[in-house]
């Protein structure tokens, strides 16, 4: 193992930040492009306090504070981006970006129980990200390689494991197949507000369109925007009837009623990740009371009704403080009496 290449270039790759980034309002575009700009050229302790000389007028900005992060990474101050990007889970929960890069610093750290708790987080933000899940499944082999070797260990005799470890440490090798230091899927895709900073490109991987959409605070929509009408629903009582539910829910989640909110929930909903029914109420309760704002409009809306059952795919456009995230999503709901209710939700489907 001592030639072998680390697993935290080759798979859990930071962001590009900028390429994660649409492009905001000109005057906050050209501050980021001045930090990102000197984080670029290597001067990090320049880069650094123009962030901080930034955030000192708009703490809670996420880009910023993201970028922030990276500077730190880049930097070596692994325990002061931990805690930016700890900070910004807290803050933005809804961003899967901020989990991921802790993964990349807690197996930097070979913590990598902490690593997959934190894209497992990632995941459940956005059960799209697909370099969230390719990270996982990496930290899932690195921590089956720790186990085998264990393995090995106590049994030395034992043949079953040997085949295993050798196929791990072959993923792992030098020349394996996968984006290396170096090399960046980003290139394929200029950013929209400067160049991606070729240090952070060799330990980089830029995002979805999704996830790089979630980064993007945007001014609030208008109160004309916000009471603009969904697409009509198909033809049929009981399509409009699924989508008054779902309107009736985006209504409640706009207007932080939580009563309504978790009352559009049937008794079989399924939460996302394994939670009980409690935690994820306790979850929802804490990040939708917690927000001075919140606009969640509909658009696109399908459909289909098969009996006591519906399915309902539309585009939600979601906006909080200064967040703004745009994503696909479909709700599965169940007729129960004469109220139609959700018993499953995914997004990016």
């Amino acid at each position: 193992m001592s030639h072998a290449r680390p697993i935290l270039p080759r798979t859990l790759r930071l962001l590009a930040l900028v390429a994660a980034l649409a492009a905001p309002a000109l005057a906050l575009a050209d501050e980021y492009a001045d930090v990102n700009q000197l984080l670029r050229s290597g001067k990090h302790a320049d880069a650094l306090a123009r962030a901080d000389q930034f955030l000192a007028g708009k703490p809670r900005d996420p880009q910023m504070r993201f970028l922030k992060g990276v500077i730190q990474t880049e930097s070596g101050k692994a325990a002061d981006a931990i805690t930016t990007f700890t900070k910004l889970t807290e803050d933005y929960p809804e961003l899967p970006e901020p989990y991921n890069n802790l993964a990349v610093l807690y197996a930097g750290q070979s913590q990598f129980d902490k690593a997959r708790a934190a894209l497992e987080m990632a995941i459940r933000t956005n059960p799209s990200y697909s370099t969230a899940h390719e990270n996982l499944g990496d930290v899932y082999a690195k921590l089956a390689s720790q186990a085998y070797s264990r393995a090995l260990q106590l049994d030395s005799g034992n043949t079953a494991v040997q085949p295993k470890l050798a196929l791990i440490r072959e993923l792992f090798a030098p020349g394996a197949k996968g984006v290396r230091p170096g090399t960046s899927p980003a290139a394929a895709a200029p950013a929209p507000v400067a160049p991606a900073a070729p240090a952070a490109a060799t330990v980089a991987r830029a995002p979805a369109a999704a996830p790089a959409a979630a980064l993007a605070p945007a001014p609030a929509p208008s109160p004309a925007a916000t009471a603009t009408p969904a697409a009509p629903a198909a033809a049929g009582n009981g399509s409009r009837e699924v989508e008054s539910a779902i309107q009736a829910w985006a209504t409640a989640w706009s207007s932080k009623d939580i009563a309504g909110y978790l009352g559009a929930y049937g008794k079989e909903f399924d939460p996302p990740g394994n939670q009980s029914r409690k935690a994820w109420e306790d979850e929802r309760r804490s990040r939708i009371v917690g927000k001075s704002r919140i606009q969640v409009r509909l658009s696109d809306v399908s459909v289909a009704v098969n009996g006591n059952k519906a399915t309902a795919r539309f585009k939600q456009a979601y906006s909080a403080d200064s967040l703004n995230v745009s994503s696909r999503k479909t709700l599965e709901l169940h007729k129960v009496g004469d109220r139609w209710v959700i018993v499953r939700e995914s997004t990016g489907a």
